[in-house]
């Protein structure tokens, strides 16, 4: 069964070669259909085959004729017009177009001129000094793709948000060291906190913008400069691409607004501004109500603000909107009805139910752990080492006796902690969505995380079953990592998240946000459903050492783009009502 990523990377690659073949507007509407498929919170596919194809009409992008598309795909495992398009354009094109400046439009050219269908092709071409002959190109581009083959052949993916972050707030460090910054923050994905990151994109106010740059390009952590011109650079951090755009300070609220995105919400903003008499850019928010040629620049109007992120929408009469939420799922209507969500923020958390330690996989002993979470202030924690059981490799599972034993060390440990300690496990979810824990085990523990480490080729009906199934058992407290996911590694399961939610709401299971960056499990949109349901939602960092602890962050903002406010998650809530919960 086809599973969301899959239906939308074909709508990815529609877009592609589309653009490659030098058509207009369809791209857009491509990419904005698998980009709202990939993240709708149920299996597309499954509701499809089982003639619920009014799911279709729930994905905000998709209209009549990619609705065809998405069901061919399904009962067939193919689109008769993306085979068209393929055999026009053979072009490995996801691949060419990692090429630092070489886009679907210059793949599709590179094709036509000189045959480049892959890699190796564009590579000889180059060598051959033929890509130089080409209309539109030059030496300089031929030994740009030169010097970036080796780059785009060993970078096939999206960094994580884990790694992206560090290495952006550590260019927001640099930047701010410079005197003529006046201030900066960084934008795009990065800015939104997905949980992959592109190119870390960062904003600069000054009036010296040629300073700067030349500054950043100097900055002794760059190994490479990609291009640099009197307002922006791209330099290579290690595998990283690293975007500056330097504006003047009047203008940093409209940028940062503009380049933080997403694409997406920017159009449904420009879209709700242009109804209201107004336009916004990059440059400004404008009063264009006695404007009748709105096409003749980007300044043109009454400039009402820009100087500030916040007065871009105050100008619409809307509230800022958070990052997280610029999605274009409804935050607009929300904002403009007053009913943002009070985001939940890192300093909201009281404690963390799911960590590890050298009874199983953890790298530390108890105490360390214990000592790590009070000196994060927190109110109570939870040690979950690794029960043994399907998928638990290695022998580091612990048996019941294993178990009970180290109930025991944890009593003694919480007794003269400064914080309330919480004995607790990580069972396994096996197939049919049971836990091998005796009677005795389950009594003597104050939390049971269950978590998904096998099976995790089900298809999206069984794994909706298997979760369920769960949720309901009354001895499991919380469903860690639902769908078992590696980013960049594995897709895990594929479920209903309104259905899981549903039965979290019922039966008072809290629904785990994952916080190891390689996981963020649940996502987004997955929260969203979750908390639409009324499920409670439990961020956890599944550290495995006390640095890890600090994971924390990367679940916090992942349930923020879930709109999770602090009563949702129960690790922001007092210990009186956090013991009611478990027990």
């Amino acid at each position: 069964m086809a599973t969301n990523a899959e239906i939308a990377a074909r709508f990815e690659e529609f877009a592609d070669l589309l653009e490659a073949d030098d058509v207009e507007y369809k791209p857009r509407a491509y990419r904005r259909a698998a980009e709202n498929v990939r993240t709708h919170p149920s299996p597309i596919a499954d509701r499809v085959e089982a003639g619920d194809e009014a799911v279709l009409e729930e994905i905000d992008g998709v209209g009549d004729a990619i609705a065809s598309k998405i069901v061919e795909y399904v009962e067939t495992g193919g689109i008769d017009e993306l085979e068209e398009l393929r055999e026009n354009l053979p072009i490995d094109i996801a691949d060419i177009t990692r090429i630092e400046g070489v886009g679907p439009k210059t793949a599709g050219k590179l094709y036509r001129e000189l045959g480049v269908q892959t890699l190796d092709d564009l590579e000889a071409a180059a060598e051959a000094g033929e890509v130089q002959e080409v209309k539109g190109f030059g030496p300089k581009t031929e030994q740009n793709i030169l010097d970036n083959l080796e780059f785009a052949r060993t970078v096939g993916q999206r960094q994580l948000l884990g790694e992206a972050r560090p290495l952006a707030d550590d260019v927001l460090a640099f930047l701010e060291s410079i005197d003529a910054v006046q201030r900066c923050e960084v934008a795009g994905s990065i800015r939104r906190w997905r949980e992959t990151i592109g190119d870390v994109d960062v904003l600069a106010a000054t009036d010296a913008g040629e300073d700067v740059v030349e500054a950043f390009v100097a900055w002794d952590s760059v190994d490479d400069e990609i291009e640099s011109g009197p307002e922006k650079a791209s330099v290579r951090v290690g595998e990283s691409r690293v975007d500056l755009r330097v504006v003047v300070p009047g203008e940093f609220g409209s940028a940062l607004q503009y380049f933080t995105g997403s694409k997406d919400h920017n159009v449904a903003l420009r879209n709700y501004a242009i109804d209201r008499g107004m336009k916004l850019n990059e440059y400004g928010a404008f009063d264009v109500s006695d404007v009748e040629d709105e096409e003749a620049g980007q300044r043109v109007g009454e400039r009402v603000a820009g100087e500030t992120e916040e007065g871009m929408y105050e100008a619409l009469g809307l509230p800022w909107i958070p990052p997280e939420l610029r999605t274009d799922r409804g935050e607009i209507a929300a904002a403009e009805k007053g009913e943002l969500p009070d985001l939940i923020t890192r300093e909201d958390i009281r404690g963390d139910f799911h960590s590890h330690t050298e009874w199983s996989d953890g790298n530390t002993d108890i105490e360390a752990m214990v000592e790590a979470a009070a000196d994060m202030g927190y109110d109570y924690y939870g040690v979950a080492d690794h029960a043994e059981g399907p998928g638990i490799v290695g022998g580091m599972g612990l048996s019941d006796t294993e178990i009970l034993e180290q109930v025991e060390a944890i009593r003694e440990v919480g007794a003269a902690a400064d914080i309330a300690v919480f004995a607790g496990i990580e069972a396994n979810v096996d197939a049919d969505g049971e836990i091998g824990l005796s009677e005795e085990v389950i009594d003597a523990l104050d939390v049971i995380v269950a978590s998904t480490h096998s099976a995790l080729d089900q298809d999206a009906e069984t794994a909706t079953e298997r979760l369920v199934t769960a949720v309901e058992n009354p001895a499991i407290d919380i469903l860690g990592h639902p769908s078992g996911r590696l980013l960049n590694e594995r897709s895990g399961l594929e479920f209903d998240a309104t259905a899981l939610g549903k039965a979290a709401a019922e039966h008072g299971t809290a629904l785990e946000v994952n916080s190891n960056p390689r996981r963020l499990d649940l996502w987004g949109s997955a929260v969203q459903a979750a908390v639409e349901a009324g499920a409670p939602i439990s961020i956890n960092t599944d550290a495995h050492q006390p640095s890890t602890l600090e994971y924390m962050r990367w679940g916090v903002h992942t349930a923020r783009r879930g709109w999770a406010e602090p009563s949702d998650v129960i690790n922001t809530w007092d210990l009186e009502d956090v013991r009611e919960f478990l027990h």
